[in-house]
């Protein structure tokens, strides 16, 4: 679709300046991404073929997305990405995989996420001969695997000279370019729209008629071509046409051209239409099928290009050309590109043609496309699986079977977010089988979770799904009362979930799994801690028993609840290893929080900080939100005042049981007790399972020092019930210290000494020995004081706890001597990503592996190395790996 045949596009040399400056930082290593946005014909595409003439010493690459392709996973990255594919073998073994499963050339799962890493790692290989521009037209047709890879690699290429131009429409309905830089092209103005149209049309034009185009084009550059081929020069002269939509007459310009045509060179374009792929191998073998003399026919035909590639002049006129052809025609089409599609190379294509060539239900080609579902799930593109099912379930006679299918295509809408269309297939489920009733009620139920919105709660429906299946199916029933649970837990509701599941039918006497779980926390519930801890505890100690693999948020937290700190170490280092062996971004950044806040009550912060680093590079690389609770335990516990009160008060809003409990830990560190006291009250208030326990000894010694005696015995208590009922060293080590500062019994804080010396519980004995040596200076006994506090001191300050290492200073100063000043520390001059990239490149890992690890590109990586070399004063990897405090 020409603007104009001048050198200059009119009326968009803003825009191509804009683009001219993106190159001219690519060629200088900063390169970037633009989406261009507009309506249809508003002239993306021009000024993308003119960004291709003026990309001078750039390798050009290009893909197009593709109304009828939406559904294949990573097709519009396998187009732009094929001519580079020879760099492939540069590439770390796991990425190359990546690439290959992703394209059809191997089996395997992998996630976008890391095609979008191998990708990157690519390009980088790539630019090492000459920049690369990357032009993605009609990117609103993209699908949504290579959406998210591409979009992923437009975050990554600020230090690389790699530049990506999107060309969508408005709106593009595609949330991974909305997060990119973009531009969105208005009409052109009056003068601009006139001289254009002089250039279109070289013939003398009546004012009347010309004013008319104007009108009725509004300035859309497509449409000052096409109305004039339209309407005709005579019908505009009038002026009494109705106002047009610009998409639908520049369509219909186009299907009024393809309607002058003979039948055989209709339907070529028609199978050209039907196949995006612009293979003209496979075209011709098709027209051969159909008995169509292509070679003679294609050189009638206009608005199709037939080269090397089989491009329409705009994507516009490859809809007009479907859309315009008769159902039998399109059937026809597609029924005979099935047939010529290779069903062994690709075999997924194949079905999804034939499924196209359907006039009715056909069980056959159903079964092919459930089959295809397969295969697209193992390599990673739930969306086109649950494009498939769909269409097979729709295809499929069977009650029963087609059910089923459809509940398949809902599990698959779930997986890649889209809501709405899982929710109205849920809607067409008919059937009598329990089993797929109850199914139905669990997908409900997790799309009400997702969408925050429906008649009735997630939990409601996962109740309904339990008591569904309790006759047919309890093991099943039993897992749904426990999803329930896991639910309750995270929405409230906890108690009447419970006392549903307690009502319910079950097996006698469970002794694991799943069924021991329940039956636990419903006496955790009716019966309290001790009657829940004999059930609880066995399969707790258990971090390796399959029911926390499942659910590893629910046993993070019940093992919290007993003070179980093996089973929480356990249970994080099993998702955060389950989470890297699937490759699942969804899965690794929950097991990296939680090992994060592990190693926040461990006190190794630095690892802590690495963790959350690379929980955040993940969410950032995936476009979530995330997770904020490890933060939370770590500023509790490194007591930076300033820092951690800027952090909580970000979070409270979404956090607020979590914010309470680390600013009663804060706020005891502080001795600022009267706002240690108000919070943790707080958050044992809440009464959720896990972090209210923990804010029970925080509780206690914020009500002592406030001589809140009824409140301190209360929590006591409490605390004692949990931790009777774990019977764990950190559990009981902790309530020890906690019921000597109530009774002020000696041996209490030595009992707790005791218990907690263990080089995991080095938090929580720092903490005894301060409290042991606050207690003894109160005694009067001075000089035993000095001991307890100066180890104290000593624990806390290496620990990197500031605030009560200060505490512990003061207390010291009262004996009458003086602390040791702290030795800063290299990691308290680094951020969390700087301190995680330091620590990897000191245990000897290079700058790639650095930035396949963090989704960033090597240069970058080298750019973070200067930064930290420069604030630690180092000149050398070599000097990072001496230093002991990173290590």
């Amino acid at each position: 679709m020409p603007e104009t045949n001048t050198d200059v596009l009119i009326g968009r040399q803003d825009e191509m300046r804009r683009l001219d400056t993106l190159l001219r930082a690519t060629r200088e290593g900063r390169g970037g991404a633009l989406v261009l946005r507009g309506e249809p014909g508003i002239g993306k595409s021009a000024l993308l073929r003119r960004l291709d003439e003026v990309a001078d010493g750039f390798l050009v690459i290009r893909a197009s997305g593709a109304e009828f392709e939406m559904e294949l996973s990573f097709a519009a990255l396998h187009q732009l990405l094929a001519p580079v594919t020879g760099q492939l073998s540069a590439l770390p073994a796991p990425h190359r995989k990546a690439l290959e499963v992703a394209f059809g050339l191997d089996t395997g799962a992998p996630d976008p996420f890391l095609v979008g890493v191998a990708s990157l790692g690519l390009l980088v290989e790539t630019v090492r001969e000459r920049p690369v521009l990357c032009v993605i037209d009609d990117a609103q047709w993209l699908d949504q695997a290579s959406a998210k890879a591409l979009a992923f690699l437009a975050r990554r290429v600020s230090a690389e000279s790699i530049a990506l131009v999107f060309a969508a429409r408005e709106p593009s309905l595609l949330p991974e370019l909305d997060e990119l830089p973009g531009h969105s092209l208005q009409g052109l103005g009056e003068s601009d729209a006139r001289a254009l149209l002089a250039e279109v049309v070289r013939a003398p034009l009546d004012e009347r008629v010309r004013d008319r185009i104007l009108a009725e084009a509004r300035g859309n550059p497509l449409a000052l071509v096409e109305l004039p081929r339209t309407a005709g020069l005579a019908g505009m002269a009038g002026g009494f046409a109705q106002p047009v939509s610009v998409p639908g007459v520049v369509e219909q310009s186009f299907r009024s051209r393809l309607e002058l045509l003979p039948p055989a060179a209709r339907l070529l374009v028609t199978l050209a239409a039907a196949d995006p792929i612009g293979d003209p191998g496979l075209l011709w073998r098709a027209a051969e099928l159909l008995g169509i003399d292509a070679a003679a026919v294609a050189q009638s035909v206009p608005l199709v290009e037939f080269g090397t590639r089989i491009r329409f002049s705009h994507p516009l006129a490859r809809s007009a050309a479907y859309r315009a052809a008769a159902p039998d025609e399109r059937r026809r089409a597609h029924e005979a590109l099935a047939a010529v599609t290779d069903p062994v190379a690709d075999p997924d294509r194949r079905a999804w043609h034939r499924a196209q060539a359907c006039a009715g239900p056909d069980e056959q080609v159903a079964a092919e496309l459930e089959t295809s579902a397969t295969r697209a799930q193992e390599r990673g593109g739930v969306a086109a699986a649950a494009a498939f099912l769909e269409r097979s379930a729709a295809l499929t006679v069977d009650p029963a079977q087609r059910a089923e299918r459809v509940l398949a295509a809902v599990q698959a809408k779930l997986s890649v977010g889209d809501f709405d269309t899982a929710a109205d297939l849920l809607t067409t489920v008919r059937t009598d089988d329990p089993s797929q009733a109850a199914k139905a009620d669990l997908l409900r139920g997790r799309l009400s979770f997702v969408r925050r919105r429906g008649d009735e709660g997630p939990t409601a429906y996962l109740l309904r799904a339990a008591a569904g299946l309790a006759a047919t199916d309890p093991a099943g029933s039993r897992e749904c009362y426990l999803d329930a649970i896991e639910m309750g837990l995270l929405l409230g509701g906890l108690d009447q979930v419970v006392d549903a599941a307690r009502k319910a039918p079950h097996a006698d006497a469970p002794v694991s799994g799943a069924a021991a779980v329940l039956s636990g926390l419903i006496s955790l519930v009716g019966e309290g801690h001790q009657a829940a801890g004999e059930i609880l505890r066995p399969v707790v100690g258990d971090a390796d028993d399959e029911v926390w693999a499942r659910r590893p948020s629910l046993g993070f937290m019940v093992a919290t609840e007993l003070w179980n700190f093996d089973a929480l170490n356990g249970i994080a280092a099993r998702a955060v290893a389950a989470g890297r062996e699937s490759g699942s971004f969804h899965a690794l950044p929950i097991g990296l929080a939680m090992q994060a806040t592990v190693s926040a009550h461990t006190g190794d912060f630095g690892a802590a900080m690495e963790q959350i680093s690379e929980e955040e590079a993940i969410a950032d690389a995936t476009g979530a939100a995330p997770l904020v609770y490890p933060r939370l335990h770590l500023a509790a516990m490194r007591g930076r005042r300033d820092e951690a009160i800027e952090l909580f008060a970000s979070v409270e809003h979404r956090m607020s049981l979590s914010v309470q409990w680390a600013t009663a830990v804060l706020n005891n560190g502080l001795a600022d007790y009267p706002a240690a006291l108000a919070a943790a009250e707080r958050a044992v208030e809440y009464g959720a399972v896990g972090t209210a326990g923990l804010a029970l000894p925080e509780l206690v010694e914020a009500a002592v020092r406030c001589g809140e005696t009824e409140v301190a015995d209360a929590a006591l208590a409490s605390l004692r019930e949990r931790s009777q009922a774990g019977r764990q060293a950190w559990g009981l080590g902790v309530e020890a210290y906690a019921r000597a500062l109530v009774t002020g019994d000696e041996s209490a804080y030595q009992e707790a000494i005791a218990l907690l010396d263990d080089s995991a519980l080095a938090v929580y004995r720092a903490r005894a020995h301060l409290l042991y040596g606050e207690w003894l200076r109160r005694q009067g006994r001075r000089r035993d004081a000095r001991s307890a506090l100066r180890l104290a001191h000593e624990s806390l300050s290496d620990l990197g706890m500031e605030a009560f290492a200060e505490r512990a200073a003061g207390e010291l100063r009262a004996t009458g001597e003086q602390a040791r000043s702290r030795t800063s520390k290299a990691s308290d001059q680094l951020t969390m990503q700087e301190v995680h990239i330091a620590r990897l490149v000191a245990d000897g890992a290079t700058s790639k592996e650095v930035a396949a690890k963090l989704f960033l590109s090597p240069r970058t990586v080298d750019a973070h190395l200067r930064n930290i070399f420069r604030k630690l004063g180092l000149t050398s990897r070599r000097q990072l790996r001496d230093l002991p405090d990173i290590r």
